[in-house]
C-alpha cells in the first residue's frame, strides 16, 4: 500500500539495529497502518545502515520526512562493546581501603570445583583504581571529605593515566549523593572535558561492587555512546527529519535522547527488551495471556516470559560475566540464530554456533564471502526459504552454495548420497533445536511452569522458520506468529512508553515506627518520577507511578519485590506490606513465617509516560487470492510436496493444513505434518497441533 503525502497524518518511526539486519516500522498514528522495511546492517558504523534505510524507506512507501513525528531506536552497540571489551578507557575512583572491590567482587569463583579456573578480568585493571579520602556512612552522614590538595593530586593522576572516563564510587553514597557529586565537580574544575560517571546517580542502591561494577559499565560505554548519538541526530537532519528522537531500554521502555547521553546503561539491553514489549502486547489478545517468547535473529536466540500479558522483569542478570542489578526485562539466551555456523569437533560431532557468521560475509548462501555453513543455508537447502523471494525479492541467494558447503559438512558427518546435504542441513536443525528447547524448559522450570499452558510467540528473522520445530521439541501446543515477525523488535520500539526506574535503599527491620520513613522516602521517588516526566512533557492524564519495595526474612541473601498500591506506600502502612510480603513470599517459594523479623532492601518507584501509539490494526480482507503453489521441502528425514502460501493472500479465518510454507517479506513461517495454521482476527497466525486443546 503506498499512501500520497497529502494523506499521511503522521508517523512514529520504530528501528532496531541487529547484527545482520537494520529493521525499520514506519507506524501510521492516525490508521494503524505499519510500513515494514529491512535493511542489511553496517557492523563498521551502524548509524549508514539507519540512514540507508530510512531513505530508502520514505522513498519506497512516499512518506514525506515532515511526516515523521518521533523516531524510537533500540540498539546493541553498548552491549557489543561490554562484551568485546571495546569501550572507553576507563578509571575508577574509589573510598581509601576499597581498591581492590572489582578484584574482590563476590568472592566467588566461576567454577569452585575447578583448580584451574581463572577469575574474569575486571572492567577497570587495578593500576587505574585510584583512592581517595572522600566516605560516606550508612546513615548519609558525611564521614570524610577530601582537601584540596588531594584532589588536585588525584586530578593529576587522572590526567597522566589519559583515560577517557571516570567512574566515582564513594562508600555509602546511595544515602547520601552529595559526597560524589561534589567530588566530581571539584574534578570536573580540573579536567575540563572529561567524562564522569557517578555511582549515586546511576543507580543508588547497597551493594557496594554491584553499584560499582553498573557505574563503571556506564562510563566504559557513555563516549561510545555520545559519539553514535551525534551521527544518528546529524543523520537524521541531512534526512531532513526534526523530530524528537527516543532511545530503548532495557526495562522495557524508552528515553529521550538527551537522557541516554548521560545514562547509556539503561539501554545496554534495549533491543531484545523491545521484542518482549511487542510480544506482550500480543499475549493480551489471545485467551490464554500466558506466553513465552523466542527472538531468533541472526547470531542468536533469546526466550523470556509473559504472565497475563507483563513481561517478566528481573535484578539480577548478567551482561557477559558482569552481574548487572539494574531492572531489565528478563531475557536469556537459549541458542543459535539464522547466521550461526555449523562445525563439526574433532569427535566428529555437529555442533551450531555460537560463532555467527553475522552480517559481514553473512551465510554462504548471501554470497558475500562466507564459506561455512549456517541455519540460514540449511533453511535454503531444505526448500524452506525460496531463494529468489528473501526480503521480497530484494535479495536473492545462491542454492546451489548452500548445498556445497552443507555437503561438505555432510561428509565429515559420514553422509554420502544425493542428499548428504539435506540430510546435513536437517542434522543442524534438529541440534540447534533440541539445544533451544533444553535451554527453554529449564527457563520455564525455574518459575514452576508447565510448557504446556504457554504459547509459544516467535519472532526475529529465523523465529517462525522453526517455531513448529521448537514447539514439538518442547511440548508447546500453540504458537502465535505475529503480523511482522522478522522486524517485532522495531515494532516494539515503536509502541513502548516513556519509563524509568527510581531506587533508594535503607535496610531496616520492618516495624511499626518504621511508617513514616517509608512514606516520607516514596513521596521522594514519586516527586522525581513526576519531575522527570514533566521534563518529558507528558500530561497528568498519561502518567502511572508504580510502588514497590525489595523485603526478605532478616538473614535471607535474597530479596522478593511486593508491588504496593499508590495509597499504601505514600500513607506507609507497613502492617498492609507485612500482609502482602507475606502472600508473595508463600506464593513464590511455598511458605512465609509470619512471626520472623522482616526487613526491607530497596524502595522502588516505577515512572511510565504513555505515548502516542498507531492504533491496533486488523488482517486485511483479501478479494480473490491467487492459487497457492506447491514446492518441494524436506521434512520428516524425507522430501514432501508443501503448499506455499503468501501470508499477505490469506484472509482472517482461513485455515491451511500443515505441510505448508507461508511467505512473507521479513521471514518464512514453516508449518509440518500435524499441524495447521489459521489467520486470527487480531492479525497473528494461530498455529495449533492437530487434536490438541
Amino acid at each position: 500500500m503506498v499512501m500520497s503525502v497529502a494523506q499521511q497524518q503522521g508517523f512514529r518511526v520504530g528501528i532496531d539495529v541487529g547484527g545482520t539486519f537494520t529493521d525499520i516500522v514506519f507506524g501510521d498514528l492516525k490508521t494503524g497502518t505499519l510500513f515494514n522495511y529491512k535493511e542489511p546492517s553496517t557492523p563498521d558504523d551502524p548509524s549508514r545502515g539507519v540512514m540507508s534505510g530510512l531513505r530508502a524507506a520514505m522513498e519506497r512507501f512516499e512518506i514525506a520526512p515532515s511526516a515523521v513525528l518521533a523516531i524510537v531506536h533500540g540498539t546493541t552497540i553498548g552491549l557489543n562493546a561490554v562484551l568485546q571489551r571495546k569501550g572507553a578507557k576507563l578509571a575508577l575512583v574509589v573510598s581509601k581501603g576499597n581498591r581492590d572491590i572489582l578484584e574482590i567482587a563476590r568472592g566467588s569463583m566461576p567454577s569452585p570445583y575447578d583448580m584451574y579456573a581463572q577469575k574474569d578480568v575486571p572492567l577497570v585493571p587495578r593500576n587505574l583504581v585510584f583512592e581517595c579520602g572522600a566516605r560516606g556512612g550508612p546513615d548519609g552522614a558525611t564521614v570524610a571529605f577530601p582537601e584540596a590538595e588531594e584532589i588536585e593530586a588525584l586530578a593529576a593522576r587522572l590526567r597522566d593515566a589519559e583515560v577517557e572516563s571516570v567512574a566515582v564510587v564513594i562508600l555509602h553514597s546511595y544515602a547520601n549523593r552529595t559526597l560524589e557529586r561534589e567530588l566530581i565537580g571539584a574534578l570536573s574544575a580540573r579536567l575540563p572535558g572529561l567524562e564522569f560517571t557517578a555511582s549515586s546517580d546511576v543507580w543508588p542502591e547497597m551493594r557496594e561492587y554491584e553499584r560499582a561494577l553498573v557505574a563503571c559499565l556506564n562510563a566504559f560505554i557513555v563516549p561510545l555512546k555520545r559519539r553514535y548519538f551525534e551521527r544518528l541526530e546529524s543523520g537524521l537532519r541531512s534526512l531532513g527529519i526534526d523530530s524528537p528522537i527516543l532511545i530503548s531500554t532495557s526495562n522495557g521502555g524508552c528515553i529521550s535522547v538527551a537522557a541516554a547521553r548521560d545514562r547509556p546503561i539503561e539501554t545496554i539491553l534495549s533491543g531484545p527488551a523491545s521484542g518482549v514489549v511487542a510480544a506482550s502486547g500480543l499475549a493480551l489478545t489471545l485467551p490464554n495471556r500466558n506466553a513465552v517468547t523466542v527472538d531468533m535473529g541472526g547470531t542468536s536466540a533469546d526466550m523470556s516470559v509473559c504472565e497475563d500479558g507483563r513481561p517478566h522483569t528481573t535484578t539480577a542478570t548478567h551482561i557477559g560475566e558482569f552481574p548487572l542489578v539494574t531492572p531489565v526485562v528478563g531475557v536469556s539466551a537459549i541458542g543459535a540464530g539464522g547466521g550461526s555456523i555449523l562445525w563439526v569437533d574433532s569427535e566428529g560431532l555437529l555442533k551450531v554456533g555460537p560463532e555467527s557468521a553475522g552480517a559481514d560475509p553473512g551465510p554462504v548462501c548471501f554470497g558475500r564471502g562466507g564459506d561455512r555453513p549456517t541455519l540460514t543455508d540449511c533453511y535454503v537447502a531444505l526448500g524452506f526459504i525460496d531463494p529468489d523471494h528473501f526480503l521480497g525479492g530484494r535479495m536473492s541467494l545462491d542454492r546451489d552454495a548452500a548445498h556445497d558447503a552443507l555437503r561438505d559438512i555432510g561428509r565429515r558427518l559420514g553422509f554420502s548420497g544425493p542428499d548428504a546435504s539435506e540430510r546435513a542441513a536437517s542434522a543442524g536443525v534438529r541440534i540447534a533445536t533440541a539445544k533451544m528447547a533444553g535451554e527453554l524448559l529449564k527457563g520455564l522450570a525455574r518459575q514452576g511452569a508447565d510448557p504446556r499452558d504457554y504459547v509459544l510467540v516467535p519472532y526475529g528473522g529465523a523465529g517462525p522458520t522453526n517455531a513448529a520445530f521448537l514447539a514439538e521439541e518442547a511440548r508447546i501446543r500453540r504458537i502465535a506468529v505475529p503480523q511482522a515477525p522478522g522486524l517485532f523488535c522495531a515494532l516494539g520500539a515503536l509502541t513502548s512508553d516513556l519509563r524509568r526506574d527510581f531506587v533508594r535503599s535503607l535496610p531496616k527491620r520492618l516495624s511499626d515506627n518504621l511508617g513514616k520513613p517509608i512514606a516520607e522516602i516514596f513521596a521522594e521517588l514519586a516527586a522525581s518520577g513526576s519531575d522527570w516526566l514533566s521534563q518529558e512533557r507528558i500530561a497528568d492524564a498519561d502518567r502511572t507511578l508504580r510502588f514497590s519495595l525489595d523485603m526478605r526474612y532478616r538473614g535471607q541473601a535474597y530479596d522478593i519485590e511486593v508491588v504496593a498500591p499508590q495509597e499504601v506506600a505514600l500513607s506507609g502502612d507497613v502492617a498492609r506490606i507485612l500482609e502482602q510480603f507475606h502472600d508473595e513470599h508463600l506464593s513464590v517459594h511455598g511458605f512465609s513465617d509470619r512471626s520472623a523479623p522482616t526487613e526491607f532492601c530497596n524502595l522502588r518507584v516505577v515512572a511510565v509516560g504513555h505515548t502516542d501509539k498507531p492504533p491496533a490494526s486488523r488482517a486485511a480482507a483479501v478479494d480473490s487470492p491467487p492459487e497457492p503453489i506447491r514446492r518441494p521441502c524436506y521434512l520428516a528425514d524425507g522430501w514432501t510436496e508443501a503448499i506455499v502460501h503468501q501470508r499477505a493472500d490469506l484472509a482472517t479465518g482461513r485455515v491451511v493444513q500443515g505441510p505448508a510454507v507461508l511467505e512473507q517479506d521479513d521471514t518464512t513461517v514453516v508449518v509440518p505434518p500435524g499441524w495447521q495454521v489459521e489467520v486470527a482476527e487480531q492479525g497473528h497466525l494461530d498455529i495449533v497441533r492437530k487434536g490438541s486443546s
